[in-house]
């Protein structure tokens, strides 16, 4: 993935999330990529994956940049931020341009990208990605990496993902207050996507559903591509609010009893298994049996993977995903939630933790940080493929001199006057003369 030019260089990724603010701080090297520190603090600037408070954001994004940094023992500047939120839309286009030179280089593949991503957008919204399912040389459809082959036309057929600009302005506003740079701002579906799935999942057919504080995120992979994505705003808060509501418990008291005693499915909790509820406003604690709170956890996460299963059955790509679903996210740690989600899904399901990465992974070893380290692999991608975009002139050079050799053709500077009509000249003066 990364160049020998793209060696040592910092990556940084910003998971803004609605529960908490996770910067990854990661060096491109030869054997991949080395975390070198992380930073996670809580956020409350956020409503759904929304910036609603604009000061508490910058206040995280702070914290955690700070923590990060002097783990890493780096300077931050510049970072990959991810976004999420209902705002999210995506939609399929096509692109169709002309190979220059008969064969297919990086050039060619931008242009048509370029084509593809030239559709009508409405004026307050602008497009994140262009992704190709597949590109097309001529008649020869499914290519992967049209680059290197012959023909006289391409095509690419793309998914392009579109985010509300001023949710996009707000997240880059956020950070700048703090004296960072956005390289790109990214979808947190895509870059969580990065971190947990294998080539052959993507290959198959997967679903990488990532469940947040506020959102659930669906991203589907068909043939290797991305076919598919959305938001869904619902997601770990949910669950929160309905167990202070239920148990008659403050909300950071909920969330304490959500991650040490909650489960998603019934069945798994014994009988006489008890919990201690906090009261509110002074109240004395009190003795609740354990079931009570997983029968509160457990129709919410249920409807989430209702609405999850609708989604993809909108799609008409379900029979498509033989791999069935990777969780990822901090809500899906929930005891039961693979088997309740195997349940409602029909599929097979999986929980994602980040892989492909070295140094220090164990702090980084969790579904909750999948987003950050995704950030961190499609920033290092990003530097590589600026890298080739910057030798592809040099390495056109080469190529067409290496052709030019192969033929015979020698480039001499042609002389002006050739030695024997020089001659004839100086004849023709002494006779004239």
């Amino acid at each position: 993935m990364s160049t020998m030019a793209s060696q040592g260089e910092i990556v940084v990724g910003l998971d803004i999330g609605t529960t908490k603010v996770c910067a990854v701080v990661g060096e491109i090297a030869e054997d991949g990529i080395t975390i070198l520190g992380v930073g996670s603090v809580p956020c409350r600037g956020l409503r759904k994956g929304i910036v609603s408070n604009i000061d508490w954001t910058v206040r995280s994004i702070k914290d955690a940049i700070e923590a990060a940094q002097t783990m890493a023992g780096v300077e931050i500047r510049t970072v990959y931020a991810g976004v999420a939120g209902s705002h999210i839309r995506s939609q399929s286009s096509d692109g169709v341009a002309a190979i220059n030179g008969g064969e297919v280089t990086r050039a060619d593949v931008e242009r048509v990208l370029e084509g593809a991503r030239a559709i009508p957008v409405d004026a307050d919204r602008q497009i994140l990605h262009v992704l190709p399912r597949e590109y097309i040389v001529d008649i020869q459809d499914g290519i992967r990496d049209p680059i290197g082959m012959s023909g006289v036309r391409l095509g690419a057929k793309v998914n392009l993902v579109t985010a509300a600009t001023s949710c996009v302005q707000n997240v880059i506003r956020c950070a700048e207050r703090c004296g960072l740079v956005v390289a790109d701002v990214v979808l947190e579906a895509l870059a969580s996507s990065e971190a947990i799935l294998s080539d052959d999942e993507r290959e198959i057919g997967a679903a990488v559903v990532d469940i947040g504080g506020g959102t659930t995120d669906i991203v589907l992979y068909v043939d290797g591509g991305i076919a598919h994505a959305s938001v869904i705003p619902v997601g770990g808060n949910n669950i929160t609010n309905d167990i202070a509501a239920g148990l008659r418990t403050p909300m950071a008291e909920a969330d304490r009893l959500k991650r040490l005693y909650g489960c998603a499915l019934g069945r798994m909790v014994a009988d006489d298994e008890e919990i201690e509820v906090p009261g509110v406003g002074g109240q004395k604690p009190r003795r609740t049996p354990r079931r009570v709170l997983s029968d509160i956890i457990e129709p919410r996460v249920e409807e989430i993977f209702a609405v999850v299963r609708k989604r993809i059955e909108d799609t008409g790509m379900l029979e498509q995903l033989s791999a069935g679903v990777v969780l990822t996210g901090g809500a899906v740690l929930l005891e039961g939630t693979t088997e309740l989600a195997e349940e409602v899904l029909g599929m097979p399901v999986r929980i994602g933790f980040p892989t492909g990465v070295r140094g220090i992974t164990q702090l980084v070893h969790g579904p909750q940080y999948a987003a950050g380290v995704g950030l961190v692999k499609y920033g290092a991608q990003a530097i590589a493929d600026a890298h080739a975009r910057a030798a592809a002139p040099a390495q056109s050079m080469m190529r067409m001199t290496a052709a030019a050799a192969k033929k015979g053709v020698v480039e001499e500077e042609p002389a002006l006057v050739s030695p024997k009509s020089q001659s004839k000249f100086w004849e023709w003066l002494k006779a004239a003369f």
